[in-house]
């Protein structure tokens, strides 16, 4: 639960939220939003504290949102970013390290609410922007078995919200069931009733995979589309995102603009989506890219200075969402993209060692934390 000044911070941000991820949010407005959730990080996360006084960051000394400091997302293994006093609802762990389970980072979210309206109103926006109500058949396992999953929750969530019936889960922390899978599959395709698949990108490879040793293929019915998540990953190779539609086409019979990848992490309350189907519903035909809500704004920045770069030139990526009012807002990455006003182009990560701003952040934000 969040303090009074939290709760009332919370308030005007779900106001916000429920304007819906269309909303034109100006970037003086932003800045203010974005300096009034920066001050209460500082003011509540003792360890974000410490790390933005030795960057010489503090409220009130800010030109703009780009200079809010943004801490390492690794930092979420190693430091409790947390607002004090705050009891979190629910504590969401990032996917398992070669460090061990013991240094999965940990996000700890006090107010579920945010959450909740900001994942609808992205997904709404960016999925079902023709406003269909369909069965959600997932590969994510629900909730109650992975109950430190964020996707799980999302998905969960997006089940009860938006779906319609008959929709199921065939996942578990086991994997997936692609026999059941199958079957539900193909009963929606004989009663030529369209369905919403979401997964993993890594799950939907392995099922893509099945079907082309099998030879089999399902039409999928008019309306029906896809989230996957996640890198390009899956049967221990990659798969570009080209040949990975092209394969949902084959396969189950989806257009490209149907298919629709979501880009998101552990460490933030937002997410982005592949605005491909938003725009062909709107009748646009803007260029390939990934857009969010209007209280989540993204920057390329300098991987040895971390300092912002110009519009369409490749840096990591640095991401401010406004929904981490119990945490940390600002959130640096190893993520390659190029960011400009039409939205975010994902280049894959960092290869090699740590670039040396993030190096320089992590040992600060370390010292600060102990």
């Amino acid at each position: 639960m969040l303090d009074r000044e939290g709760q009332a911070l919370r308030d005007d941000l779900l106001d916000l939220m429920r304007s819906g991820a269309g909303y034109e949010l100006s970037t003086t407005d932003f800045d203010r939003l974005a300096r009034r959730v920066f001050a209460y990080n500082y003011r509540h996360v003792p360890a974000y504290a410490a790390y933005c006084r030795a960057r010489g960051r503090e409220p009130g000394s800010l030109e703009s949102w780009t200079q809010v400091p943004a801490v390492p997302a690794a930092a979420f293994k190693d430091v409790e970013l947390v607002a004090s006093g705050a009891t979190a609802e629910r504590v969401f762990r990032t996917s398992g390290t070669t460090r061990g389970a013991e240094r999965r980072g940990e996000h700890h979210v006090p107010d579920l609410s945010v959450y909740r309206a900001s994942l609808r109103a992205t997904f709404a926006a960016f999925v079902l922007p023709d406003g269909a109500r369909l069965p959600v058949l997932s590969l994510v396992p629900h909730a109650d078995r992975a109950p430190d999953s964020s996707l799980a929750f999302m998905v969960n969530d997006v089940q009860r919200h938006f779906g319609a019936e008959p929709g199921a889960t065939f996942a578990d922390p086991e994997g997936v069931d692609y026999d059941a899978l199958d079957r539900a599959v193909r009963q929606a395709c004989d009663e030529g009733r369209p369905v919403l698949l979401v997964g993993t990108t890594a799950a939907f490879i392995h099922w893509l995979d099945r079907l082309a040793a099998s030879g089999a293929r399902h039409e999928l019915p008019e309306g029906s589309r896809l989230m996957d998540t996640g890198g390009f990953k899956g049967a221990g190779r990659t798969v570009a995102p080209h040949e990975l539609r092209q394969a949902y086409g084959q396969r189950l019979g989806l257009y490209p603009h149907y298919c629709v990848n979501e880009y998101g992490m552990t460490e933030m309350l937002s997410q982005m989506y592949d605005a491909g189907l938003r725009d062909a519903v709107a009748g646009r035909h803007g260029p390939p890219r990934k857009q969010g809500p209007p209280w989540l704004r993204s920057l390329a920045v300098d991987p040895e200075t971390l300092e912002p770069l110009a519009a369409g030139r490749q840096g990591l990526l640095r991401h401010l969402d406004l929904a981490n009012i119990g945490s940390v807002a600002a959130i640096q990455t190893e993520d390659l993209g190029r960011v400009d006003e039409h939205g975010l182009v994902l280049e894959g990560r960092l290869a090699g060692a740590q670039p040396r701003g993030c190096s320089i952040a992590m040992d600060l934000i370390l010292e600060g934390g102990t």
